[in-house]
């Protein structure tokens, strides 16, 4: 049982819905749901388990730890990692059954390597770079690996099962470079598979690209952000638009209630001043805990939104390290126990994780995946508990 006086209630039944959800957008593919950085900070395994509960059929780890922990995890769906360095474990990787990404000539020359001390056939995507500048083969590259891959190949070392690239500009459809994109990765499988490869699957979609660009589903989309009820193209829509629910709901307990005078400094700095006689509330959890400094308050501008009571206020000065304070107002009946959203749903009118990128400055993805380890994560199911399970998930946390 926790203590910690703040917690992330993750809930399942989103997750699962999410996933279903995505699978309609994508009818003719199969759906990956990307679990990698803690399932976006909701938990890898509880999370990846409501996905594929919920239709996904592949998951997606970015690192080689995340993808064998979920088969330590008792999880047999297909798995893709992609992103590691000279000397990642790919021997244990090849025996769990993971696929693995080669977007290097010296990743397969480990991935075959790794592939005869297990005795066993690799998996093999090959990761092409159509125009991110990012992880990938260049085009070239990918001409100067074939040779390689398909002798790899016809060795038993390796079977090239997939080719995958990624989009810059998945969030604006319209951008020339979807096309632009899309045309290059085409030239890269017909390329691949003229070498020789029977390729299982073929994917370019993340999340955008997923419920905004049909014709790039090809066999598998890539999903991460919407997989937990976010939308990652929130100028054409938010979660409900796309038939989305956010999981997360970051919440916390107020610690201190205090009356200050007109004209008090509050946090470091002083960057905010009382205007009135008034009482604050503290919120026992800060930057050390993902809330992003940038959503500090000032005097003209209000920081990060905070659900209090049915209203929704801006912290009040600079964000610390373990709270954040909040101006309650000269009539404030709160006190210290009370609860305190920072973001969940946004159903009842209350603060959204899009909410708090906008005051940050940043995006969506990183206000859920920043919440630091020490947040307890609270896995519920509203579906099979209702609100009851919330609550009472909530109390044995504290």
């Amino acid at each position: 049982m926790s203590t910690y006086p703040a917690r992330a209630l993750v809930d399942l039944a989103a997750i699962r819905g999410n996933a279903a959800a995505l699978a309609a957008h994508a009818p003719t593919a199969q759906v990956m749901a990307v679990v990698k950085a803690d399932a976006y900070g909701h938990g890898l395994v509880p999370s990846a388990t409501a996905a594929l509960a919920g239709g996904a059929t592949w998951l997606g780890a970015a690192q080689v730890p995340e993808a064998l922990a979920l088969r330590r995890a008792g999880i047999g769906a297909r798995v893709l990692t992609w992103l590691y360095a000279p000397g990642a474990p790919l021997r244990e990787a090849v025996e769990a059954d993971v696929d693995l990404s080669v977007a290097a000539p010296w990743a397969l020359d480990e991935v075959v390597a790794a592939a005869r001390a297990a005795g066993r056939t690799a998996r093999v995507h090959l990761k092409v770079d159509t125009g991110l500048g990012r992880n990938g083969l260049t085009p070239p590259d990918l001409g100067e690996l074939l040779p390689a891959a398909m002798r790899a190949q016809a060795e038993g070392a390796v079977e090239v099962v997939g080719v995958w690239s990624h989009l810059a500009f998945a969030d604006e459809p319209q951008h020339p470079t979807v096309r632009g994109q899309a045309r290059v990765f085409a030239d890269a499988v017909a390329a691949v598979e003229a070498a020789g490869a029977h390729l299982e699957v073929r994917h370019l979609a993340n999340s955008a690209a997923t419920l905004t660009t049909p014709d790039v589903h090809y066999d598998l989309v890539r999903p991460g952000l919407a997989v937990y009820g976010l939308s990652p193209v929130p100028q054409l829509g938010g979660p409900a638009a796309f038939g989305l629910v956010p999981a997360m709901t970051l919440e916390a307990e107020l610690a201190t209630v205090k009356r200050l005078p007109a004209g008090h400094g509050v946090s470091y700095a002083h960057q905010y001043v009382t205007t009135q006689d008034t009482w604050v509330g503290v919120v026992p959890i800060g930057y050390a805990d993902g809330v992003p400094r940038h959503a500090s308050g000032t005097q003209e501008r209000p920081g990060g939104p905070v659900r209090v009571g049915g209203r929704t206020l801006g912290v009040a000065g600079r964000v610390c390290m373990d709270q954040v304070v909040v101006d309650l107002g000269p009539d404030a009946g709160e006190r210290a126990g009370d609860r305190v959203e920072l973001f969940g749903t946004g159903a009842d009118g209350g603060p959204t994780a899009q909410d708090w990128a906008d005051a940050a400055g940043t995006i969506s993805y990183e206000i859920v995946t920043r919440v630091g380890a020490r947040v307890p994560r609270v896995h519920v199911d509203s579906a099979a508990a209702g609100e009851g399970a919330r609550v009472a998930a909530a109390g044995a946390a504290r």
